[in-house]
């Protein structure tokens, strides 16, 4: 089992930043991969980003790109989004997945194996 807890969500103002954050329990942190999605009212799940478990591959969608950033502590178990540059339609309840194997699905939420509870966004325009 796997237990992610995201912290960090909040009210911020169109061109502000805010850092996501996400501890993982429950198995060795290096062993997991990490993905943020998200998910707006009334909306189907959307990927955001993910990292591999050495930290050396990282991937966005393109919405975000040049915006948001994913990083990870391994020392910490904690999986970081810092989103700058927000805007209006950024505003959805960010989720932590993760999952012990790669899948070039990643962009799936069904590729993701365990997941948080989420943390709300909201971005005033």
């Amino acid at each position: 089992q796997v237990q992610l807890v995201e912290s960090g969500g909040g009210l911020v103002q169109a061109g502000g930043s805010l850092r996501l954050s996400c501890a993982a329990s429950g198995r060795t942190f290096s062993d997991l991969h990490m993905a943020w999605f998200r998910q707006a009212p009334r909306k189907g799940s959307e990927f955001v980003a993910a990292i591999t478990w050495s930290g050396g591959g990282s991937y966005y969608t393109d919405s975000v790109k040049g915006r948001f950033t994913i990083s990870r502590d391994n020392a910490k178990n904690t999986v970081y989004l810092q989103m700058n540059s927000l805007k209006a339609e950024d505003t959805a309840k960010y989720y932590c997945a993760a999952s012990g194997r790669w899948n070039d699905y990643y962009r799936d939420h069904a590729t993701w194996d365990y997941w948080g509870q989420g943390t709300q966004v909201t971005v005033s325009s």
